[in-house]
């Protein structure tokens, strides 16, 4: 039975217990904690089309855009990934109204226990869907700034301290041990003082340490992890096909696989259930 189909973006996800996921196919949404224990079936339709204007293209670039839009969008400059390396001051950001409305706004330095610990950063508005899309089991703000620019120079600032990466080989093969959280924010902090001085100095006021945040929990919809670190990528002409064990960040755990709705962003994709 086809449940949908149409071009596939990121799952929605929703704070419950545990998360709650919808994904997207065109203009439709499937029921994803529904299909757990199900075999099902995707299958790639040969079309691609840009994440921004539509147009349709044989590649996607930076996770769902057709080559011009990447080269012309601020949401594809490489500052997205490198927040301290943003540029809007120097008056060259591709989008300046983009960029206010994106990066001149709240942010915050958090601390994440995914598959191990890491630092990361948000919009303060895109907290906790942050955090779940990561596959977080625990989470706790660290700073709060004014700008991407400024947390993005904080995070830069710890990285010889704690990642900023997730190891997804671990994320999709077992659940992650709880930490005290409160303590590791504690520690890291200490290490890193010596290094926020100029820091300091630069952004004062606008960087404020978060004092006894609270720490956040979150569990996801999995019978069974997989037994080997294994991703499926769609092709033409081949669908995949396995029985939903679990869902944990954007990865549906197939028992074939593991699939990263994120990366297939803009694909066209029928999803069936056997």
């Amino acid at each position: 039975m086809i449940l949908g189909s149409g071009a596939i973006s990121k799952m929605h996800v929703e704070h419950k217990s545990p998360a709650s996921y919808h994904l997207p196919l065109g203009d439709g949404l499937v029921a994803m904690n529904e299909l757990i224990g199900h075999r099902i079936r995707l299958e790639f339709l040969s079309k691609i089309s840009c994440a921004h204007c539509g147009r349709v293209t044989k590649k996607s670039y930076a996770g769902g855009y057709c080559f011009p839009c990447f080269k012309k969008l601020a949401q594809c400059d490489l500052c997205v990934m490198s927040p301290d390396r943003c540029h809007y001051a120097k008056g060259t950001c591709r989008e300046p109204a983009w960029g206010e409305e994106f990066c001149m706004q709240p942010h915050v330095l958090y601390l994440a226990n995914s598959t191990g610990l890491k630092v990361g950063i948000t919009r303060t508005s895109q907290m906790p869907t942050r955090w779940l899309d990561q596959g977080a089991v625990q989470a706790i703000v660290l700073m709060r700034t004014a700008t991407r620019y400024q947390v993005g120079c904080v995070e830069k600032c710890l990285a010889e301290f704690v990642s900023d990466k997730t190891n997804w080989r671990k994320l999709i093969t077992g659940d992650s041990q709880k930490v005290d959280m409160q303590a590791a924010a504690l520690a890291l902090r200490s290490e890193a003082a010596e290094n926020f001085t100029l820091l300091d100095e630069k952004f004062g006021a606008d960087l404020v340490w978060e004092e006894a945040s609270e720490v956040h929990e979150f569990q996801y919809p999995v019978e069974r992890y997989l037994d080997k670190a294994k991703t499926q990528k769609l092709k033409p002409d081949e669908a995949l096909e396995g029985v939903l064990t679990g869902i944990r960040g954007q990865y549906l755990l197939l028992d074939s696989g593991a699939f990263n709705v994120r990366s297939h962003t803009s694909h066209h994709v029928a999803l069936s259930r056997l």
